[in-house]
């Protein structure tokens, strides 16, 4: 088995890197989630957007990526990776721990 090409970071980690560098942020859950609530200045990624995202995304900027729960992201992150994204990120507990952590 080979070792993911991502990393998994706490929510907490994911704040510190959002303040210490420039950084995409990026929501892969369904449209409605995201219009109901996300984290500020995250993009949202889905199967219409994706192809635009790989288009104008920096490869050299730190990518963070937030699902539900923590699990999905970590598929999305790993083929970012694979697509020669340098420093890419799941968020552990997703968009759910995210939100809970803030309130």
């Amino acid at each position: 088995m080979t070792t993911p090409a991502f990393q998994r970071i706490s929510i907490e980690t994911a704040q510190t890197l959002l303040h210490e560098k420039t950084c995409t942020l990026a929501d892969i859950r369904d449209g409605q989630s995201f219009a109901m609530g996300h984290v500020p200045g995250a993009a949202h990624l889905d199967g219409n957007t994706v192809e635009e995202f790989m288009r104008n995304a920096s490869r050299d900027q730190p990518l963070i990526i937030y699902c539900y729960h923590g699990n999905s992201s970590q598929s999305a992150a790993q083929y970012f990776a694979e697509q020669g994204f340098s420093e890419v990120y799941s968020v552990d507990g997703g968009f759910e721990a995210w939100r809970q952590h803030l309130g």
